[in-house]
């Protein structure tokens, strides 16, 4: 006697729910990202091999640009008055300032946040003066701990090999 063979019933899974979520995953994370603050000033930095990541609060930033203009910049809570409610945020503080004011401008800075981290983005252009005098002027008013930040320089491969075919 043959046996007969029971026929295979098709599965549909439907994708819609999924795609659903997917999209309200992706819109829940673009709305409460928070994006790298904008710089006071755009500068480009001088390249290195050193590679330190950077916190994301609690740092001073000291900008040196090429026309060697020198800011500087940090984060400090401010209350703002919405509709007849005051409320706290933070905001940026962009003080621009010259080689001789630059640590009083720091130590301003410090009086709100003792454990802020002195970072110097200095453009690759900014005469070297400016920088000597800026890190003088540091360091005679006891700020002797700060990072130059550099663009992370990518090793060249040598192109003597040539690729495999």
């Amino acid at each position: 006697m043959a046996i007969k063979k029971k026929r295979r019933l098709s599965i549909r899974i439907d994708m819609t729910p999924m795609v659903d979520i997917a999209f309200l995953l992706l819109i829940f994370y673009m709305t409460t990202t928070q994006f790298k603050p904008p710089e006071a000033r755009a500068v480009e930095l001088p390249s290195s091999h050193s590679m330190i990541e950077l916190p994301d609060k609690d740092i001073i930033n000291i900008t040196v640009t090429k026309f060697d203009s020198i800011y500087v910049d940090y984060l400090q809570k401010i209350t703002v008055n919405i509709d007849g409610a005051d409320v706290n945020t933070t905001g940026r503080i962009v003080r621009t300032c010259d080689k001789y004011s630059v640590s009083a401008e720091i130590n301003n800075a410090r009086k709100k946040n003792f454990k802020a981290l002195i970072v110097i983005k200095a453009d690759r252009r900014a005469s070297f003066g400016v920088m000597q005098d800026v890190m003088k002027s540091m360091q005679e008013n006891h700020l002797e701990r700060f990072l130059i930040i550099t663009d992370h320089e990518v090793e060249k491969v040598d192109s003597d090999i040539a690729p495999a075919s």
